[in-house]
């Protein structure tokens, strides 16, 4: 029998060209490998960058966390401690002028003429100003009539009780007539006597209207002109001079009491004065007051300097340096260095867990830029904060700034501490 599919034989036939168009189709949908790896690639860096991102932001917020706990914790500078032991004590001092003589005016007058001015070298006795001499002149002459009468009158009564004693001496008088005579005798003697001391006073008021120098010296001050009026005995009178003997100076120091026992006899002690920078002087123990001036706690010491070339100028001020033995110094720092509290006076030291230590300490001796402290308040190896600030307390956290810090006594120094 027939087939009646006809298209059953040619299906047959044609199979081979159909699997052929499948698998050409299947080859055509398939990704190339080439392209394949190079979306896994392309996947691989987007994640890859993604991640990169992510981690980022999470190291910066870390950072920025670790930046702020940073700046919470303060920063302060220390300075390295000098010790104040160097062998001698430097104390302001005051040069007066050995000898010093303000010259006022010992009888009222009008100034006649004055002869030296300010500077000029004088010798003792050396005739300075006069003052007008025709009162004292006229009161001296005065002054000697009456002696000379009153000795005149003393002569008669002596002559009277000579006669008067040879009458008695006959009976020819009465006792008490010779006893009177007696006491006129002697109250007459007592005038005179009183007329030569009037005589001597007006004498010497009259001499007084010559100023003259009580030393040899130099006139250090002029405080009269000729037709000036002087008066003796006013609470403001002006010295007419001043005469200063600058061939030796004395050196006034204040001690404090910490050193008081420093000063001994035949101690020598350097000075220097700013109208020589550098130069340095010499004086010699003259003279303690072997007490304390309550107000100031200081001990009043008086050393002698040789000036016979003039240098030194009295009034001046001297550094004098006071020579110390071992271990009586102490430890320098800056006055930044001092905190003001209700406690008393401390400073900031920070321990080496750089933590903040207050230290109470008291003050031996006050230089203005810098205070010397007891050397076992503090040790040199200990950081001392330097201008502390008011929040600062016991016990915070601190961290020490880089900057180099200064030594005690202001100089820069390479130390400071470790963060």
């Amino acid at each position: 029998m027939p087939d009646k599919n006809p298209d059953s034989g040619p299906q047959q036939g044609h199979a081979p060209a159909s699997h052929e168009r499948s698998r050409a189709e299947l080859l055509a949908h398939t990704t190339p490998p080439g392209l394949k790896r190079g979306g896994i690639v392309a996947v691989c860096v987007l994640a890859a960058v993604a991640g990169l991102g992510i981690g980022w932001r999470l190291w910066r917020g870390h950072e920025t966390r670790a930046w702020t706990d940073d700046q919470q914790v303060p920063s302060v500078s220390v300075i390295k401690l000098a010790s104040a032991d160097s062998g001698a004590l430097a104390l302001p001092g005051q040069l007066q002028a050995f000898t010093n003589a303000p010259i006022y005016a010992q009888v009222s007058g009008y100034v006649r003429k004055w002869y030296v001015d300010i500077g000029a070298p004088v010798k003792q006795g050396q005739l300075l100003a006069e003052i007008d001499p025709r009162p004292y002149q006229a009161a001296l002459a005065q002054a000697r009539g009456q002696l000379a009468r009153d000795t005149a009158t003393l002569a008669n009564a002596k002559t009277d009780l000579a006669r008067y004693q040879t009458l008695a001496a006959q009976n020819a008088i009465s006792a008490q007539q010779l006893s009177t005579q007696q006491a006129t005798v002697a109250s007459t003697a007592g005038i005179v006597e009183t007329d030569k001391g009037a005589v001597e006073q007006a004498g010497i008021n009259l001499a007084y209207t010559r100023i003259v120098a009580p030393f040899d010296g130099v006139v250090t001050s002029r405080g009269v002109d000729i037709g000036n009026l002087v008066t003796v005995g006013s609470a403001n009178a002006t010295p007419l001079f001043t005469v200063t003997d600058r061939q030796r100076l004395r050196v006034y120091v204040s001690v404090p009491q910490n050193y008081a026992g420093a000063i001994h006899d035949g101690m020598t002690v350097t000075f220097t004065v700013p109208d020589y920078p550098g130069q340095i002087f010499k004086a010699t123990l003259a003279a303690s007051a072997g007490a304390l001036v309550q107000s100031t706690n200081t001990m009043l010491v008086q050393f002698t300097a040789d000036n016979r070339d003039g240098k030194l100028k009295p009034g001046g001020y001297a550094n004098v340096n006071l020579p110390l033995a071992a271990g009586v110094g102490g430890i320098t720092l800056p006055a930044t260095t001092l905190i003001f509290r209700d406690s008393g006076m401390q400073v900031a030291i920070v321990t080496p867990q750089n933590k903040i230590e207050m230290r109470p300490v008291t003050i031996v001796r006050d230089n203005g830029a810098s205070v010397v402290v007891p050397a076992n308040s503090i040790t040199p190896d200990e950081r001392v904060v330097d201008n502390p600030s008011d929040s600062l307390q016991a016990g915070d956290t601190v961290k020490v700034a880089q900057a180099e810090p200064r030594i005690a006594d202001g100089a820069p120094a390479k130390a400071g501490g470790k963060e």
